[in-house]
């Protein structure tokens, strides 16, 4: 498979000459199964870092350089990708340091998870044996490892132990299906918000354990004031859209909804109709059954919702029959309330939020197993498939 390393540059003439003499002369002829290339992505340096990348191109006819304006480090990336892959051909992609703080040995471990099928391969300094310089001082070691944990935290992630990292391998399919959607973020934020990208399409991501080493030559390109800001920003606002979109958001309105239903029902049922208690609550459960039951079909669960008339009919009926053990759960417990508490209305509404709190995580995974099918469990589907 072709192979291109792209290094982004700006004023890097004192590292770059030393990277591209270790991969060409180190690292490349060991790999004898892919076509190993280098694009340097060089931001007008104003110090001849393009001068030194092209001495090297008459060495070696493996390397290629793009130059254009600063426009921060994801915008040389996204514009080092498109060349990669419309002008080189490229069918493995890497994100790669120009200051030797990326170890070039590990280059052939990251290729072999994606020739084991992984889709994207991924440094991590913290965990499998990853590090960070021992030598940074407290502060920055405190940035490093709470910003990593506080990405994970909020976007509920946690399977990635390094976000923040700049050492990858992907396949360029991932990088087609995501670029339309990079152009925004130019900076450093770019390496968080392109994974948090290609977690939520499912793409296959392994961790590759890599020693970070600080650069030598040079001073690093990151503004913490403003990385920092721009980072926040973007989890935010990230996780809170996934939020505001997520099927369980738009479940617990509507439940909520069906709440009230339940509760104006039950006391009508009751006062107005002479109902037993428990009887009243899960009369006014069934109404709430069957707002849930429209309102999750046609919002909640959108993307699964069902549109034939006979298969929406069989599974009204299917979806009623999965909520009698709601039914019976409310009516049970609003029974023994106000059996051991009197019978009035502030103990029936009491003991009927106590019992719709036992209901929600019964409905929500029995409507998500066996109504829209959002979930897959590996004994059900080979049950299913034992009985054809």
């Amino acid at each position: 498979m072709k192979v291109v390393i792209i290094i982004p540059t700006y004023n890097e003439k004192g590292n770059i000459e030393r990277l591209i003499e270790i991969l060409e002369n180190k690292i490349f002829p060991t790999i004898r199964n892919h076509d190993m290339n280098i694009l340097v992505v060089d931001d007008n340096s104003p110090d001849g870092t393009d001068n030194e990348v092209r001495k090297l191109m008459r060495k070696w006819k493996n390397i290629n350089i793009i130059q254009g304006e600063k426009h921060g480090l994801g915008e040389a990336y996204v514009r080092g990708m498109t060349f990669a892959s419309q002008n080189l051909g490229a069918e493995i992609m890497f994100e790669m340091d120009a200051d030797l703080s990326h170890d070039p040995n590990k280059i052939p471990e990251f290729l072999k998870n994606i020739e084991d099928g992984y889709d994207m391969a991924i440094g991590t300094r913290y965990s499998g044996g990853g590090s960070i310089p021992s030598n940074w001082g407290l502060s920055r070691k405190i940035f490093s490892i709470f910003g990593n944990l506080l990405v994970r935290a909020i976007l509920m992630r946690f399977k990635i132990h390094d976000w923040t990292g700049r050492f990858r391998a992907m396949r360029k399919e991932v990088y087609l299906k995501e670029k339309n959607e990079l152009t925004a973020f130019r900076g450093y934020t770019f390496q968080v918000s392109f994974l948090h990208k290609i977690v939520r399409e499912g793409f296959k991501i392994a961790e590759v354990p890599i020693h970070f080493t600080d650069r030598t030559l040079g001073r690093s390109k990151i503004a913490p004031k403003e990385y920092i800001i721009d980072l926040l920003k973007y989890i935010i606002i990230a996780r809170t859209i996934e939020l505001i979109h997520s099927p369980f958001l738009k479940y617990a309105i509507t439940g909520f909804t069906g709440y009230v239903i339940n509760a104006v029902a039950l006391e009508i049922f009751k006062s107005k109709l002479g109902f037993h208690s428990g009887l009243a609550a899960s009369s006014g459960a069934e109404m709430s059954i069957i707002w849930n039951f429209l309102v999750n079909n046609f919002w909640s669960f959108s993307s699964q919702r069902i549109k034939s008339r006979v298969k929406f009919f069989y599974k009204f009926l299917q979806f009623n029959l999965i909520s009698f053990g709601s039914l019976v759960i409310i009516g049970v417990v609003v029974s023994i309330g106000t059996h051991l508490f009197g019978d009035i209305g502030i103990i029936r509404q009491i003991f009927l939020v106590v019992a719709i709190g036992l209901v929600i995580p019964y409905s929500y995974t029995m409507y998500n197993i066996f109504i829209w099918k959002r979930w897959r469990i590996s004994l059900l589907t080979k049950l299913q498939a034992a009985l054809g």
